[in-house]
This record gives structure tokens, sequence and C-alpha cells, in this order.
């Protein structure tokens, strides 16, 4: 399914038969319009930050569209809006000051989020992604599956969601035109897993910034150099995990088709290049925050995009977002309870406990398992990474930092491509139609706890005295 069928609900319907249909799907609601509307205002609530309160009204609009929208939510979904509802009541008797972190957090990723999902659907309605993805499921199995996966690692650098979003666009286009395929299975496998490594690797990620904040005593040069082989060996390994293809037909000689490929993908390559040139200068020279920055480069792309169409086909039509709200709460709700607790945790615990010397090596083995155990919940890395941080960084000892560090980032990496309920999961099942179930668990469940545990004994020798 492609990305433009994400904004019909009558198109939406049309999932490949091997896949499960979303809850959207099966309880479509009414009010998709005054849905769409309030995404739209929390997108622009959340970056404008020459309006005082911003971060309030962009919570309280997106927290409306997902109300509005509770007949479609996940399970997950649900159970998030209402601890969103519990702790925020909680927190203005309790400890009124969390509320304006905690809103900040989620007007920030709500508007990264709706601004990712609005730049899938304008190059989705593109030719040029036709023609790209024709030529990117070219060429044998094992090449096209690691460029697709590094790809995708390098993409997310600068672009975060965006990556799976612009990728997993290709492959809702090969699934649309030629239908369910090992091709395209082992494609999307490619990409989720790819976006995985990023967090452990990216100097730019949500994952390392969280985690050198909280663990003021490690240097990110430090948590990158020993990231990125284990990200690498990550990736290399999920070639060993994919399914096997039957040879692929010849097709029909090339001349003007590959030629014709060329143009499509220098003007996709010009498109990343201004994203990330311009997430780059707004985070360096401007000052923004991170998700903030990529937010305004990508949405310029996105005005761009709406523009050409308006220019060449006299209409200008904004895509839907009232198919989000299931991204919203999970991603948006998320961070805003991590702020919540983080703050909690904080205040509460204080700096009066520790352990002892021989615990620190057992913990730093459990951190990677709790994320993916919470994030196999629904629990989002987000929170996770906020209570690791905020509860452990202050009773660690200097000399395990770098395991606790580690722990965390492959925790986060690995969580997000092995569970099915994280941002890039449903970005994948929204373009290509694939559950994020089946995914998650059906497709890479013995590859991800291989990854753990392997990831948890390097990082109990990295804590060791």
């Amino acid at each position: 399914m492609s990305v433009q069928a994400a904004a019909d609900p009558d198109v939406e319907r049309k999932v490949p038969a091997t896949s499960a249909p979303s809850k959207a799907t099966l309880n479509p609601d009414s009010l998709s319009k005054p849905r769409s509307i309030l995404a739209y205002l929390a997108l622009f609530a959340g970056i404008a930050n020459f309006v005082p309160g911003n971060t309030v009204w962009a919570s309280v609009f997106a927290c409306l569209a997902i109300v509005l929208g509770w007949g479609n939510l996940r399970r997950v979904g649900k159970a998030i809006l209402v601890l969103i509802v519990l702790l925020a009541l909680s927190s203005a008797v309790f400890e009124p000051t969390a509320l304006a972190p905690a809103a900040g957090n989620m007007a920030r990723i709500s508007a990264l989020i709706i601004t990712v999902m609005l730049l899938s659907a304008v190059l989705g309605q593109t030719r040029d992604l036709k023609v790209i993805s024709r030529s990117l499921f070219g060429g044998r199995s094992t090449v096209r599956y690691m460029s697709m996966t590094f790809g995708t690692t390098l993409l997310a650098i600068p672009l975060n969601f965006a990556s799976v979003g612009v990728v997993a666009t290709m492959i809702g286009l090969q699934v649309k035109e030629r239908g369910d395929s090992a091709l395209a299975r082992n494609a999307a496998r490619a990409v989720v897993r790819g976006f995985g490594g990023s967090p452990m690797t990216s100097p730019l990620s949500i994952s390392i910034v969280m985690t050198v904040t909280f663990l003021p005593g490690l240097s990110s040069w430090k948590l990158i150099a020993v990231g990125l082989p284990v990200a690498t060996l990550y990736l290399l390994a999920g070639a060993l995990a994919r399914e096997q293809e039957p040879p692929q037909p010849v097709t029909p000689p090339p001349g003007e088709d590959e030629e014709s490929a060329l143009l499509p993908w220098l003007r996709f390559v010009a498109i990343i290049a201004l994203i990330c040139l311009g997430a780059f200068a707004l985070s360096t020279w401007v000052g923004l925050v991170y998700s903030l920055a990529v937010t305004l480069s990508c949405l310029a792309v996105v005005i761009l995009g709406l523009l050409h169409q308006w220019k060449v086909e006299g209409v200008l039509a904004l895509p839907s977002l009232a198919a989000m709200n299931n991204e919203l709460v999970i991603m948006g709700g998320a961070s805003f309870l991590g702020g919540i607790i983080g703050t909690f945790a904080l205040t509460w615990l204080g700096m009066d406990f520790s352990l002892q010397a021989w615990a620190y090596p057992l913990v730093a083995i459990a951190v990677p398992w709790l994320f993916f155990v919470g994030g196999a919940v629904g629990i989002n890395p987000i929170i996770s990474g906020t209570l690791s941080g905020s509860i452990l960084g202050p009773i660690w000892p200097e000399y395990g930092l770098l395991g606790l560090g580690l722990g965390m980032v492959t925790g986060w990496g690995i969580t997000i491509a092995g569970t099915p309920y994280s941002a890039n999961a449903l970005l994948l099942e929204r373009c290509t139609g694939y559950s994020a179930q089946r995914a998650a668990y059906e497709w890479s469940l013995r590859y991800s706890l291989i990854a753990l545990t392997l990831s948890s004994l390097l990082c109990m020798v990295l804590t060791l005295p």
C-alpha cells in the first residue's frame, strides 16, 4: 500500500492478502476531517517557537486529534492515552514543574512525525519514485539487501524517521505494482533493520543525545566508537536472517528504461541532500534542537513539492492526516510520559541509593532486554531511555559508563527494529501494508534475540571494574 493510500480510506482497505488489516481499517471514523485539521494545528503550533505556550497548544491539539480517533486506536494507543491523562493529573497535583518539559517533548516529536508523513505523501505522488523503485529492486538479492539496509542507516543519520518513510514508500509501490513477494519482504526487513542501526552510531540520533545527556561522564565519541562496529555487525548479520528469493525474471532490455532512471535518481538525491543540508544548517548555525531542525527542513521540501504540484496540475491538495492518531499517541504520547516519569524519578528517588559493585554488570546485561521487553508491550524507547538514564545514571560508577551507554543505544536500536509499536514499524505498515506484528516477530524475532544476547554480554564486559 502506497502512502497515497494512507490518506484515502477507500484505497486503504486494499492491503495485500498476506497482511492483517489494521484496526483503523476495521473501524473507520467519520471525524476524519476534524482530526486532520487538528493534526495540522499540532504541527504548526509545534514549530511556532515564537508563540508563548506553543508546546502546550501543540500537545492539546495532538491529544484532541487522538481522542477524536479513539475508535481507530490500537490497544497500546488507548493505554498510552489513558496514562497521559492520569500522569498529567498526578503531575498537576504533585509535581507541576514536570508538565512544561513533558509538553515540549510531545510537541517536538509530534511535529516531527507529522512532517515525515507529509514528506512521504508528497514524494509518493511523484512519477520519479516509481522509476526509482523499479531500479532499486533490480540486481542480485544480497547486494540489493545490503544497499537498502546500509542506505537506510545513512539516511537516518540526518533524516531520522524520514528515512523509513521515503524508502518504505518505494517498497509500497513495488507491492502495489507486483504484489507480495520475498523480494518486497526482504526489502521491508532491510528498511527496519537499517533504521535500527542508526540509534547505535548516529551522532544526531535521539538515543545518543539522550544517553550522553543522562551520562555526562561519557563522551559521545567513545560511545560512537564502540557503537559503530556493533551497528555494522548487526546490519551485516541481517543478510543471514532473510528469505531466499526465487530467481527474478530478466527485465526487458534496458536501454531506454535504464537510462531514464538516472535523472529521477539525481533529483531524488538532490531532495535528500537539501533536507540534510537544511537540518545541518538549522541545528548547527541557528542553534535549533535536532528534532525541530529536521522538522523544518522536511517541511520546506513538502511546501516546495506542493507548490510544484499546484503549478503542474493546477490543484493544491493537502494530504489528509486523519489516519495519524496511532503515530501521534505512540510517539508523541510516549515522549510526554517519559518526561513526566523521568522528573518523578529524579524528585522522589533522590541520589542517596546505590548498588553493590558486583550488581552493576548484571544490571548492564538487563538494560538492552528492558528496552526490548518494554517495546514489545508498547513502551517507547524514549520512555525506557529516560527511565534508565535518569535512574541509573546518577548511581553508575564512572568506569562502567560505556557499558551502560552502549546498553541504552543498542537496546534502543534493536527495539525499534524488532518490536511492532515503534514509529518506524507503523510507518512501514502504513506504506507497505505489511503487518508490524508480522515484520517484528515472524520475520525477525530470532535475529533480535541473538543481537540482544551478544549486546548484553558486551555491555557486561564493559561494566566490569
